[in-house]
């Protein structure tokens, strides 16, 4: 299924993380990993943000891609389900109109 991931990161952790150099590693290992699709780096609510869309093949995938970004900037992580065009018209077409 197509997820979502927001990593939005403790501001102090990741300002350690950019003086320490372990930032630019922590999320080009991470990207390597889940292989998004689309990865977009951003600030939300005042802090720095990642959002990645990506498949996720199996629940059980949420610890091992989750962690590094809890363990090392004390983010706030979410999952949220996603579409892209083909499979909002997919949807669409199911309604029996």
């Amino acid at each position: 299924m197509r997820m979502m991931l927001r990593a939005s990161m403790d501001t102090e952790k990741a300002n350690e993380a950019i003086r320490n150099g372990t930032l630019t590693k922590l999320i080009q290992e991470s990207v390597e990993q889940i292989k998004p699709e689309a990865a977009y780096f951003t600030s939300d609510h005042g802090k720095r943000t990642a959002f990645l869309v990506f498949d996720m093949e199996d629940s059980s995938q949420m610890p091992v891609l989750s962690e590094p970004f809890f363990l090392n900037l004390g983010a706030e992580i979410t999952y949220t389900p996603v579409m892209n065009m083909e499979d909002v018209q997919k949807g669409l077409s199911q309604l029996g109109r």
